[in-house]
């Protein structure tokens, strides 16, 4: 499981309730871009609408400009392939306020590539700053560890 392209960012910025594994409708340009790894999750985000699912904002930037199809847009809506009780699972976890569903990162498995995404809540930043003095605690017992 080799990971493609990762949203760094959301560890910080959220705080993961659940997460789902998907699958996505790409075009054969999208493919060969992302295990190029190029393209981009900032910003990205899951909308369930019609009872299907989609992430809106996830950048794919055309594989090659000059062979790129005339009406290609690197930000369309991809189709995320789940099972029905998954999208209703995401449907009811997007009405209720303060979550939000999040792309995490975009990954092969086996031939395939597929989408981790997330149900999460957006961190106060006084969590976030505990957080951050945790992880410093962390890395300085590892230092003082390694050092004896």
């Amino acid at each position: 499981m080799a990971t493609l392209i990762e949203y760094t960012k959301a560890g910080l910025k959220y705080e993961r309730l659940e997460e789902f594994e998907a699958g996505m409708e790409l075009f054969g340009p999208e493919v060969k871009a992302l295990k190029g790894k190029q393209g981009s999750l900032e910003g990205a985000q899951v909308v369930v609408r019609g009872g299907e699912a989609y992430v809106v904002g996830m950048s794919i930037p055309p594989y090659q400009s000059g062979n790129t199809p005339k009406g290609y847009d690197p930000e369309r809506a991809r189709r995320l392939l789940l099972k029905k009780d998954q999208i209703r699972t995401l449907f009811t976890a997007e009405s209720i306020r303060g979550l939000t569903i999040v792309p995490i990162e975009v990954y092969t498995k086996d031939r395939l590539i597929k989408l981790r995404i997330a149900v999460v809540r957006i961190k106060v930043s006084a969590d976030r700053r505990e957080d951050l003095k945790k992880r410093d605690a962390a890395r300085e017992a590892r230092r003082i560890l390694k050092s004896r």
